[in-house]
């Protein structure tokens, strides 16, 4: 079930992906990149896998290529004008006209109205390109310092060549076949620096609001090219990435450097939020697994979440009030900036992908069934 489930949800993650990138055919995907999402009236019930706040409104984004936005404290909502009709993944703004989405396809999506309509800055063919020419320089850089090195050095430089030479190798085969790898997660500094991650170590960063972007991947190390699964920010400023097989990554500046944190859990990470706190961080993912830091991640303690279901996102309140969300329609919220939770499992039981706390204490749930309003704890209304 946990499979099934995951692969709707999570179609980019693990054994997930392999399924779906291997049997979809190029001229398939070329064409989900180049054709707009369709407009339907049913666009706010079919899965919606990420959502985001732009000033005093919502966004919301999933399959098909579907963004819908609210205005009115997710009462009625509205579906904006998309390029592509491929599955989106996540979405961020900056503020409430600037924001971006990403998703399968290696697509990268801006707007600068609120939502209502979006442009393609990247795709996959792209970001393949920009993974061969990395490839290439670091190569190059190699072998120049290889011909002036002697003894170890000598030696180290060589094991070095031999990696890049594969990697080089790998980033050409993913070009021939095509843009098959999506990406998963998208998180902004401001309206010109940005982060976009996704699976087998795909992050590119930008500097000029997404007009043009860098392979990213030297500057953080995952040499097995686990999945980025979720990017976030947390009160105090830090940045945490975290992902398949437990990879947890941190900055403190911006994304500009990135410290691999010692993970205390080997199974996968869907979710990282922080709690409202100062240093704070939730990391979460299979089976119900959560852990807890209170030092930008320097030590990590587990937290029983009365689940053994995945968990996929979550929403920091005020008043140290969490909320994460999971498939089978798991909600789980602490109000106490994440040392205990309780949990509740909606009647519907369909899988659940994110969440927003609104002020009057309802939840906005995104999943399966597109978007609903509950209570407090996640119950219908």
């Amino acid at each position: 079930m946990d499979k099934q489930l995951r692969t709707r949800l999570w179609g980019a993650i693990a054994g997930a992906f392999a399924a779906v990138t291997l049997s979809s055919s190029v001229m398939a995907l070329e064409d989900v990149l180049d054709t707009p999402s369709m407009e339907t009236a049913k666009a706010t019930q079919s899965l919606l896998l990420d959502v985001a706040v732009a000033g005093g409104s919502y966004v919301a984004a999933g399959e098909r290529g579907h963004i819908i936005f609210s205005r009115d404290q997710g009462k009625n909502w509205e579906q904006a004008q998309v390029p592509v009709s491929t599955t989106l993944t996540g979405i961020y703004f900056v503020d409430e006209s600037n924001g971006w989405a990403v998703g399968h396809g290696g697509v990268v999506l801006s707007t600068t109205d609120g939502g209502k309509s979006w442009v393609k800055q990247m795709d996959g063919y792209l970001a393949n390109q920009m993974v061969i020419k990395a490839a290439q320089e670091k190569i190059k850089r190699l072998e120049t310092k290889l011909a002036s090195a002697s003894g170890d050095k000598a030696s180290d430089l060589e094991m070095e060549l031999e990696t890049a030479t594969y990697a080089l190798d790998d980033a050409k085969i993913d070009a021939e076949v095509g843009a098959s790898k999506p990406l998963l997660d998208v998180w902004f500094k401001d309206k010109s620096t940005g982060f976009v991650v996704g699976a087998y170590g795909y992050i590119f960063r930008t500097d000029d609001g997404g007009n043009t972007w860098k392979d990213w991947s030297a500057n953080i190390q995952n040499v097995d090219r686990f999945h980025y699964n979720a990017i976030t920010q947390i009160t105090g400023g830090a940045l945490f990435i975290v992902g398949e097989a437990g990879i947890v990554f941190r900055s403190t500046n911006n994304g500009d450097t990135w410290d691999t944190i010692e993970s205390p859990y080997d199974g996968s990470f869907f979710g990282v939020t922080g709690t409202g706190n100062v240093n704070e961080v939730l990391a979460f993912g299979l089976r119900g697994n959560l852990f807890r830091s209170t030092n930008l991640g320097d030590s990590w303690d587990p937290v029983d979440t009365g689940v053994d279901v995945s968990l996929t996102s979550g929403w920091p309140s005020k008043g140290g009030v969490v909320t994460i969300v999971g498939v089978s329609g798991v909600v789980v919220v602490s109000n106490d900036a994440g040392e205990t939770f309780q949990a509740t499992e909606r009647q519907d039981r369909l899988s659940l992908s994110n969440v927003i706390r609104l002020p009057d204490d309802h939840l906005l749930l995104f999943g399966e069934g597109g978007v609903v309003i509950a209570d407090s704890r996640g119950r219908d209304l």
